[in-house]
């Protein structure tokens, strides 16, 4: 699919994949954010497009989905919030141990290889699927499973896991 055609159905459905990422999100910063996420998935299957049959369609679902997915991760981040909340104030050497071994992972992650390092943050960070990681990134779901179990074994290795036992 060439460029022009892309940009004649973007047009096209647009309107409509707003709509509903706003209404499931709530405001319509995040539903805008939603819906530039879905227009870049929407991108890199350009060439598959042409397999379904309704483009608006499959845009509406995937801009759901986003969005509930957005959504389950904020419940989540809430819920570990709170859970700190009171055992930070129970315990404030478990608190900083914990901040310190986030910062940690996340300055390991940051070291990765970008294909692990995306696969990473897609799986875990923005809670897709290991189906929809092989889409976004034309890959095949069993490399993206190989990338995510080498980027853990990775990241793992650095942590001494007697701490943990």
């Amino acid at each position: 699919m060439e460029q022009k055609e892309f940009e004649t159905i973007v047009r096209n459905i647009r309107s409509h994949v707003l709509r509903v990422a706003t209404r499931y999100m709530g405001n319509d910063d995040d539903g805008e954010d939603v819906t530039q996420d879905v227009m870049l998935k929407l991108w890199c299957l350009r060439d598959k497009l042409d397999e379904y049959r309704s483009v608006e369609a499959l845009a509406v679902v995937m801009a759901k989905n986003i969005a509930l997915n957005r959504i389950r991760s904020a419940l989540k981040l809430v819920g570990e919030d709170m859970h700190e909340e009171f055992s930070d104030k129970d315990n404030p050497e478990v608190a900083y141990i914990n901040k310190e071994e986030e910062k940690r992972v996340m300055e390991l992650i940051s070291q990765l290889p970008d294909v692990q390092q995306a696969t990473l943050r897609m799986k875990h960070i923005d809670g897709m699927e290991v189906s929809e990681i092989a889409s976004t990134i034309e890959s095949t779901e069993n490399a993206v499973r190989v990338n995510l179990a080498r980027a853990r074994k990775k990241i793992l290795s650095y942590f001494n896991l007697d701490d943990y036992e």
